[in-house]
């Protein structure tokens, strides 16, 4: 007898291990670096539209790897339709001219008109945000949205005058990534923007040298694109950053820091329109990050979570993926995505609750890929790949 339920046990082990979640680890290059007439593809960022197609945009720099100011820069993205596994020819979005800079491809879905918006920056040639000046069109902010998944886009509109205090400011830079739709319906669309004086040299806390004085706010809209809005900007000096709404409502806003060795973390109550003053995030390299919400128990799921992607260094390499259990106030099981060179990622959520994520890597050097990684929530937990 004993025997027996020793056999049925072991039966029912085996019976039940192909019901085990295993992790999930799926790789594949986007853009690789002098391919498709470009020198370099650079600032990924990934949205999932509503029929679950992936639409990646990057910057695709001409002539060389520099950011706007220093070439000629385009705007270009591409579909997959098999959840990442393969990818469309490269697609012109915007090329402002011959010496422009498109930049900051920021992408949102708006699951209320089924639209996907997308925020970014032009800059006239030899300008960049060094170098713009306030009262001029050195800097501009444009928008399109598509209605059919991104296989098509409207005409861009020109959001300058919006987004950037125009006759006091330098210039102003989207996201880049980090866009969301609140619950409630608003458009919510991070931002930085940029004194005329762009760097100052410091000495306090320990640190020392070169400090931006730019600072963060939010785009946003109300009415689905129509009409949009500049919010206040947060205390702290901070630029490249992005949004996450929390389980209560409020908006999380995680920013890239001017100086020093951590991130800052502002949260707003007000659906952005105004911030808190801002706390120590997680000590990184200083780099743009990801943050997505994943899970959300209100939604059904079984508990509430947000992930982190970014680098731990030193310098550029090492992309790590985190997740938060506690709404972002601390990052735990961390997991490799990448221990080589690497740089700005951006994070989204497939319809099967797989997690894509879009990332700068490099081999002999950086950006030489712009890389798509698809996990699961076994992986998030285990870090095991295949």
């Amino acid at each position: 007898m004993r025997f027996l339920s020793i056999r049925l046990l072991a039966c029912a082990v085996v019976l039940a291990m192909p019901l085990m979640a295993e992790s999930q680890f799926e790789q594949v290059d986007v853009f690789t670096a002098g391919t498709e007439g470009y020198h370099t593809f650079r600032i990924p960022t990934i949205v999932t539209a509503p029929d679950g197609s992936l639409i990646v945009f990057a910057e695709a720099r001409k002539e060389n790897r520099s950011d706007p100011g220093g070439g000629d820069i385009d705007l270009v993205y591409k579909r997959s339709s098999d959840q990442g596994k393969t990818w469309s020819a490269v697609k012109l979005l915007d090329d402002p001219g011959e010496g422009w800079g498109a930049s900051n491809p920021t992408p949102v879905t708006d699951s209320d008109t089924g639209k996907v918006w997308l925020i970014y920056n032009r800059w006239e040639p030899g300008r960049g945000t060094e170098n713009s000046l306030p009262g001029t069109d050195h800097n501009q902010t444009w928008a399109r949205h598509s209605s059919d998944n991104g296989r098509t886009w409207s005409d861009a509109i020109n959001l300058t005058h919006a987004a950037r205090d125009y006759d006091h400011w330098g210039a102003n830079f989207i996201g880049p990534g980090g866009a969301i739709q609140s619950r409630d319906g608003r458009l919510i669309v991070p931002s930085a923007r940029s004194a005329h004086q762009y760097y100052l040299t410091i000495s306090i806390g320990g640190f020392e040298g070169q400090t931006s004085l730019m600072q963060a706010y939010a785009l946003s809209s109300d009415d689905h694109g129509a009409t949009w809005k500049r919010e206040t900007l947060v205390k702290a000096q901070t630029n490249e950053n992005q949004l996450v709404e929390l389980a209560d409502g409020a908006i999380l806003m995680d920013a890239r820091q001017g100086a020093g060795s951590h991130r800052w973390l502002m949260h707003s109550k007000d659906g952005g329109e105004t911030w808190s003053d801002p706390v120590a995030g997680q000590t990184v390299t200083t780099i743009c990050a990801s943050i997505e919400r994943y899970t959300l128990e209100a939604a059904g799921d079984d508990r509430n979570r947000l992930l982190w992607t970014g680098l731990m260094g030193p310098g550029r390499k090492h992309l790590v993926i985190r997740t938060s259990y506690d709404e972002g106030q601390t990052f735990r099981d961390e997991q490799t995505i990448y221990g080589g060179p690497a740089a700005y990622s951006d994070i989204t959520i497939l319809n099967d609750k797989t997690v894509g994520i879009i990332w700068e890597r490099g081999i002999s050097e950086g950006y030489q890929f712009v890389t798509f990684t698809r996990v699961n929530r076994e992986f998030l937990k285990t870090g095991k790949q295949p």
